[in-house]
C-alpha cells in the first residue's frame, strides 16, 4: 500500500485558492480515478475537483468552509501497488511548504519589529478537540502569530458551526495589532513614572480615533435572521472594498434607440432561425462600447497603487443576476477583435452557462470594462459600483417610447422615440469628468449611428 496526496489543482488564470463547499466521500470510502471527490467555489464559480488517483480515502486534510490554496495537497488516498518515488515526492513537498513560511515570519519582523521578550515566547501547539475544529490555515496562522487554544477559543467564527475562517483570524489579527500597538505607550509610561515629568508628558501617546459603533437595530417584534449564504458575502465585500478603494463619480447621456430597435425586429427571427439563438440588444451595446474604448484607451485601465495598467485587449464584463438573486459578471474576451455575430454568440453562451451554474473560472477573469444592463428590471437609469480593479462601468436602463424633440430641415418636431439612458460611474482617481463624459457620450453616438444595413 502506499499513500497519495491529492493536489489542489489550477482552476484559471489568477486563480491561487478555493474553499471547500462539500466533500463527496467520506474517510474509508473507495474512489476511482476521475471521479469527483470535493466540491470547491473560486470566487463566484462553484465547480468539481476530480480524484487524480484511484484508491480509498484515509484522510482530509481540510474541512467544508475551508480555504485551499492551489497546489496544496487537500486529502490522503492509500493506494494499492505504488512506489516509493511517490512517497518521496510528498515528503519533498512538505518539507518545502514546511520552509515556505519563513520568509513571511522575516517580513514581518522587519515591517512590525516586536519587543524581544515577545519574539522568544512559545505557544503550545493548537490541536483540534471535540468542541471546535481549526483548520490547518487557522492552525498555522494562529502559530505564527503566537496565539494560543484559550485566546483562539475566544475568536468569534462566523464559518460552518461557528467554526473561524481565514476572513475571521485577519480581522482579530487586525484588531489585536492595533490594539497591542495602543497599549504599548501605557507600558513604557508605567515604567518610567520615575522619571521627570516633562519626559513622560512629552512622550505620552495621541488619544486613539473613537471606533465606529455598529448601528443598533430596532426590535420590532416579528423579525426573521437569516445569514448571507456564501456568494452573498463575497459580493458584500467586493462592493464595500470597491466603494472605499474608488473616488466614484456618475455620468449621464440619453441615447436615441429608435433604429437599432427597428432593426432588431427586422432581423430576430431570421437570425433565429439561422443560429439557434436570439439577438438582443447587450451584445450590440457592448459592440458600442468596444468601439468607444479604441478611442478613449485611458478608460480600459486597471490602477496599481501609483501605477496605471493601459490594456490592449478589450474585455467587457457583463453583469448578470441569477436566478438565486445574486450576481456574476462573466467576461466577454477580446471584444476588439469580434463582429456583431461573434459577441452575440459568446454573450448568449456565457449568460445560459451562468444561469446553470456552469461558468469556467477563467470565464469570470480577465475584465477590464463592466457593462450592467438595469433597464431588464424596468429601470430608468442606475449608478452601479465599480468592479475592481477595473476604472469604469457602465449601466443601460429601459429602452422606453417617449415625446422627443427632433431638428429636421423643415424646423423642430415632436417625435415618438424609444430612448434609453446611459451612465458611466468611473475611479475620480484616474479617469477625470472630460474623459468619463466624452466616452459615455460616444457610446451613445455610436448606439444612434448604428448601420441598420448590417447583414448578422
Amino acid at each position: 500500500m502506499a499513500r497519495v496526496e491529492l493536489i489542489m489543482p489550477k482552476m484559471g488564470e489568477s486563480v491561487s485558492e478555493a474553499t471547500i463547499i462539500a466533500w463527496t466521500k467520506e474517510i474509508g470510502e473507495n474512489v476511482e480515478l476521475d471521479e469527483t471527490i470535493v466540491e470547491i467555489a473560486t470566487d463566484k464559480v462553484d465547480s468539481e475537483v476530480p480524484s487524480t488517483h484511484e484508491g480509498k480515502l484515509v484522510e482530509k486534510l481540510f474541512e467544508a468552509d475551508d480555504l485551499v490554496q492551489v497546489g496544496e495537497a487537500f486529502a490522503v488516498l492509500e493506494t494499492e501497488g505504488g512506489d516509493s518515488s511517490s512517497e518521496t515526492d510528498n515528503a519533498d513537498d512538505k518539507v518545502e511548504d514546511a520552509s515556505a513560511p519563513a520568509p513571511i515570519a522575516e517580513e514581518k519582523a522587519e515591517d512590525i519589529p516586536a519587543p524581544a521578550p515577545k519574539a522568544e515566547e512559545k505557544v503550545a501547539p493548537i490541536v483540534n478537540s471535540g468542541d471546535r475544529f481549526y483548520s490547518p490555515l487557522v492552525r498555522n496562522m494562529a502559530a505564527k502569530e503566537n496565539i494560543g487554544i484559550d485566546e483562539l477559543n475566544s475568536i468569534p467564527g462566523t464559518g460552518k458551526d461557528g467554526r473561524v475562517s481565514k476572513a475571521d483570524m485577519i480581522n482579530y489579527l487586525n484588531n489585536r495589532t492595533a490594539t497591542t500597538q495602543a497599549e504599548a505607550p501605557k507600558s513604557e509610561t508605567t515604567t518610567q513614572a520615575k522619571e521627570p515629568v516633562k519626559e513622560v508628558k512629552s512622550e505620552a501617546p495621541k488619544a486613539e480615533a473613537p471606533k465606529a459603533a455598529p448601528t443598533p437595530i430596532a426590535n420590532t417584534g416579528d423579525v426573521e435572521i437569516v445569514e448571507m449564504d456564501r456568494m452573498r458575502k463575497l459580493i458584500s465585500a467586493h462592493m464595500t472594498m470597491s466603494k472605499a478603494t474608488s473616488a466614484h463619480i456618475t455620468s449621464f447621456v440619453e441615447a436615441d434607440m429608435t433604429n437599432i430597435v427597428n432593426w432588431r425586429n427586422s432581423v430576430k427571427e431570421s437570425f433565429k432561425a439561422r443560429e439557434g439563438q436570439n439577438i438582443t440588444f447587450t451584445p450590440i451595446i457592448i459592440e458600442a462600447m468596444a468601439k468607444a474604448v479604441k478611442d478613449f484607451p485611458m478608460i480600459n485601465v486597471s490602477v496599481d497603487g501609483t501605477n496605471i495598467h493601459i490594456h490592449k485587449n478589450v474585455n467587457i464584463g457583463m453583469a448578470a443576476a441569477l436566478p438565486d438573486g445574486n450576481l456574476i459578471v462573466p467576461v466577454i474576451k477580446h471584444c476588439q477583435d469580434k463582429n456583431l455575430v461573434g459577441i452575440t454568440k459568446s454573450v448568449n453562451d456565457l449568460a445560459t452557462r451562468a444561469r446553470a451554474g456552469k461558468l469556467d473560472p477563467d470565464d469570470i477573469q480577465g475584465g477590464t470594462i463592466t457593462m450592467t444592463n438595469v433597464g431588464t428590471f424596468g429601470n430608468l437609469m442606475g449608478t452601479p459600483i465599480i468592479n475592481q480593479p477595473q476604472v469604469a462601468i457602465m449601466a443601460c436602463g429601459v429602452i422606453k417610447k417617449k415625446p422627443v424633440v427632433m431638428e429636421t430641415e423643415y424646423g423642430d418636431v415632436i417625435a415618438v422615440r424609444h430612448m434609453m439612458f446611459l451612465s458611466l460611474s468611473y475611479d475620480h482617481r484616474v479617469v477625470d469628468g472630460a474623459l468619463g463624459g466624452q466616452f459615455v457620450r460616444k457610446v451613445a453616438d455610436y448606439l444612434e449611428g448604428f448601420d441598420t444595413s448590417t447583414v448578422v
